[in-house]
């Protein structure tokens, strides 16, 4: 489980096409001795598997499934990543509960600069756009964000200077595919509608 809070922002430095999948090596600015193999890191809000590392790197691997339903397939050496590690009983939840298990790909419609921050309109393709309501929680490339307006296929989102700088939702330009996974609370209500 995760809350939605980056604490470092990657580099991808190795893809490797694999008989299995896809392999990423990634470098960071955590200390590696202290993450074990087989330690669950968000990646663009993706939960993955550590499987190799070494100092200041660590390697993944992805499934084609994977690869599939997020735009992990889209990375190039150099490509930039917002990581989470796990969340431990008695951690702080400065954002909300996260699964790191992606929904769909959402696209981003525009970004505005309003005062200090940026609104960034996206959007969800059908049926996910049911589960996002205005004032909930959604998550975009792994950052917790609070969602301010929903119209129709599309949702907006008001990014402080903080978290535009601090992950990479600071470089999205219209066009770009992110990683949306819906509050966990909506999945379970929806769920629950379907079969009651």
């Amino acid at each position: 489980m995760f809350t939605g809070i980056v604490t470092d922002i990657g580099r991808v430095r190795k893809v490797e096409q694999t008989a299995r999948d896809r392999r990423y090596e990634v470098e960071t600015a955590w200390d590696t001795s202290g993450i074990d193999l087989g330690a669950s890191i968000s990646h663009a809000g993706c939960c993955l598997t550590v499987t190799e590392k070494g100092p200041g790197w660590f390697a993944v691997e992805v499934s084609g499934e994977t690869l599939s339903k997020t735009n992990l397939g889209d990375w190039t050496e150099g490509h930039r990543v917002n990581l989470e590690r796990a969340a431990k009983l008695g951690d702080e939840l400065g954002g909300h509960i996260v699964s790191g298990h992606v929904d769909g790909l959402g696209r981003v419609v525009a970004v505005e600069p309003e005062g200090g921050s940026h609104r960034v309109h996206i959007e969800v393709p059908a049926p996910l756009h049911r589960f996002i309501a205005p004032k909930g929680s959604i998550t975009v490339d792994g950052v917790s964000l609070t969602v301010n307006a929903v119209e129709g296929q599309r949702f907006e989102v008001n990014i402080i200077p903080h978290t535009w700088e601090a992950t990479t939702l600071g470089t999205l330009n219209p066009g770009d595919p992110v990683n949306l996974e819906i509050d966990m609370l909506a999945r379970y209500l929806a769920r629950w509608q379907e079969t009651a």
